[in-house]
C-alpha cells in the first residue's frame, strides 16, 4: 500500500510480482465499515461535547481550555472523514477528484494538529507544575491563540506531500484515491511519507511525554498531598500507555510495511498480512479520537461538573420541563481549572 493511511487503497504496487489482493478488500469491506462508524459515532459526541463545555461554560478563559478546543477541533476534522473512508472501503471511490483530495487533506490536517495539540497541552502541563511562577506571566489566552495558529499553519505543511500526491483514477475495474508519486522520485516519496509519520506521529510525542511528564513527576513526589500525587502520576503513566498502545502498532506495521524488502517481507503473502494488519491497528490508532475527551476533559472533577450543569440545563431540562430535580436550581459555579501555585490541582484532576 502507498498510501500513508490504510483506508484507501489495498493493492500494493512496490511487490515486483503481481499480488492478488482481493481476500484483503474483501476483509475490509466486512470489517472496516461497522468498525468506522463506531468510532465516528462516539468520536464526534464527545469531542463535540469538548467544544460546547469549552464555549458555553468554560469561556475559553485558559490557554488550556483554547489547547483543548483545538484538539477537539483537530479530532473533529480527522472524523468527518471516516464515512467516506467506510464507503470507499466497501466498495470503490465514487466521489471525484476533488473531494480525493478535500478528504485527504483534512485527514492529514486533522491527525498532525491533533499530534501537535496533545504536544501543547503536554508542555502547557509542565509549565503549570514545574515552573509555575513563569506560567503565570506566559500561558494567556493571547498566547494559546497565537500557538494554535501556528500549530494550524505547521500541521498544513505537513499534510502538503499527501494532499499533492494524491488523486482519484481507474485502475482495472476499480476507481481508487490513493497517492501517486512521481516514478522517478517513487521510493524517496514513499519512505519519506512513512519516516515523516513515524517521527512526528509517535518518537516526538513520545519524546515530549518522556520529558515534561519525567519534571511532573519530580515535583510531584515533592507534594504534602499523598491522595492526589497519587491520583496525578497515574494520570500522567494512563496518557503515556494509551497513546503508545494506540498508535505503537500502526507506525510499526507502516514501517515494515514500506521497507518490506529492508525486512525480508517483499512476498505475497507477507504483503497481504500486512495489509490486513495496516487495517486493523490504523483503525486502533483511529479510535484515539474517542479517548481523547475522556483523558483531557471529562477526567477531570471541574469538567464532569460543567457537562453535569451543561445536561440539565440543555437537555434533560428540556425533556421534563416539570421534574422536581431542575425546580430552584442555583446558578452554575466555575472557576479556574488551574491552582495560583504549582497547578496540582489540575493534574491530580486530570484537566
Amino acid at each position: 500500500m502507498d498510501q500513508v493511511f490504510a483506508t484507501t487503497d489495498y493493492i500494493d504496487y512496490s511487490v515486483s510480482e503481481p499480488c492478488l489482493k482481493t481476500d484483503v478488500r474483501q476483509v475490509a469491506a466486512g470489517l472496516l465499515p461497522p468498525l468506522y462508524a463506531l468510532v465516528f459515532i462516539f468520536g464526534f459526541v464527545g469531542n463535540l461535547l469538548v467544544v460546547l463545555i469549552l464555549v458555553k461554560c468554560k469561556k475559553l478563559k485558559s490557554m488550556t481550555d483554547i489547547y483543548l478546543l483545538n484538539l477537539a477541533v483537530s479530532d473533529l476534522l480527522f472524523l468527518l472523514t471516516l464515512p467516506f473512508w467506510a464507503h470507499y472501503a466497501a466498495g470503490q471511490w465514487v466521489f471525484g477528484n476533488t473531494m480525493c483530495r478535500l478528504l485527504t487533506g483534512f485527514y492529514f490536517i486533522g491527525f498532525f494538529s491533533g499530534i501537535f495539540f496533545i504536544i501543547l497541552l503536554t508542555v502547557d502541563r509542565y509549565l503549570a507544575i514545574v515552573h509555575a511562577v513563569f506560567a503565570l506571566k506566559a500561558r494567556t489566552v493571547m498566547f494559546g491563540v497565537v500557538t494554535s495558529g501556528v500549530t494550524w499553519v505547521v500541521a498544513v505543511f505537513a499534510s502538503l506531500p499527501g494532499i499533492i500526491f494524491t488523486r482519484s483514477q481507474q485502475e482495472g475495474t476499480r476507481c481508487t484515491c490513493s497517492p501517486h508519486y512521481p516514478t522517478s522520485q517513487y521510493h524517496f516519496w514513499k519512505n519519506f511519507q512513512t519516516l515523516k509519520m513515524v517521527l512526528l506521529g509517535l518518537v516526538l510525542p513520545l519524546l515530549v511525554m518522556v520529558v515534561c511528564y519525567s519534571g511532573i513527576l519530580k515535583t510531584l513526589l515533592r507534594c504534602r498531598n499523598e491522595k492526589k500525587r497519587h491520583k496525578a502520576v497515574r494520570l500522567i503513566f494512563v496518557i503515556m500507555i494509551v497513546y503508545f498502545l494506540f498508535w505503537a502498532p500502526y507506525n510499526l506495521v507502516l514501517l515494515l510495511n514500506t521497507f518490506q524488502k529492508f525486512f525480508g517481507l517483499n512476498n505475497c503473502s507477507s504483503s497481504n498480512r500486512l495489509d490486513q494488519a495496516m487495517q486493523v491497528t490504523e483503525t486502533l490508532g483511529m479510535t484515539h479520537c474517542c479517548i481523547n475527551p475522556i483523558i483531557y476533559a471529562f477526567v477531570g472533577e471541574k469538567f464532569r461538573s460543567h457537562l453535569s450543569a451543561f445536561f440539565r440545563k440543555h437537555i434533560a431540562r428540556r425533556l421534563c420541563k416539570r421534574c422536581p430535580v431542575f425546580q430552584g436550581e442555583g446558578p452554575e459555579r466555575g472557576g479556574s481549572v488551574y491552582t495560583r501555585s504549582t497547578g496540582e490541582q489540575d493534574i491530580s484532576a486530570g484537566l
